[in-house]
């Protein structure tokens, strides 16, 4: 998608895989849901975020908070999604993350883990953000 405005929906997706990263207890058949406190701050999200690639999933993991080890989840949006506007042309030029947020549900279809991201790999993450303020309308 290159308008981060004009909204996907779930039919555009028959071909694709998305995945969010968490430090959450979540199984398949679990939906997530907009509303609760993100990932990264400390504050209620109207949108719920995940991507095409696992790089970009391993962020959403390594920057979440909690102790539990963390999956990759492999999701599947229900309703209409669109590019991530935080990511899409503010950061980065297009959308290499292929990330995307909807206020319609995540379905957990299936969950994965694989190797852990390095210590410095995060720290150069969470200086890449600091000081942001997500983009939430």
């Amino acid at each position: 998608m290159s308008n981060p405005t004009a909204p996907s929906t779930t039919s555009d997706t028959s071909a694709r895989r998305f995945f969010h990263g968490t430090r959450a207890d979540l199984k398949p058949g679990d939906l997530i849901q907009p509303g609760y406190a993100s990932n990264y701050v400390g504050r209620t999200s109207p949108w719920v975020y995940f991507s095409e690639t696992l790089n970009a999933a391993a962020w959403g993991a390594e920057l979440a908070r909690g102790r539990r080890p963390w999956p990759y989840l492999q999701v599947e949006p229900t309703g209409p999604f669109m590019d991530d506007p935080n990511l899409t042309d503010k950061k980065y030029p297009g959308n290499p993350t292929k990330s995307s947020r909807s206020q319609a549900p995540l379905a957990v279809v299936a969950s994965t883990s694989t190797g852990r991201t390095l210590p410095e790999e995060i720290k150069a993450m969470k200086d890449g953000i600091a000081g942001l303020e997500p983009i939430d309308d």
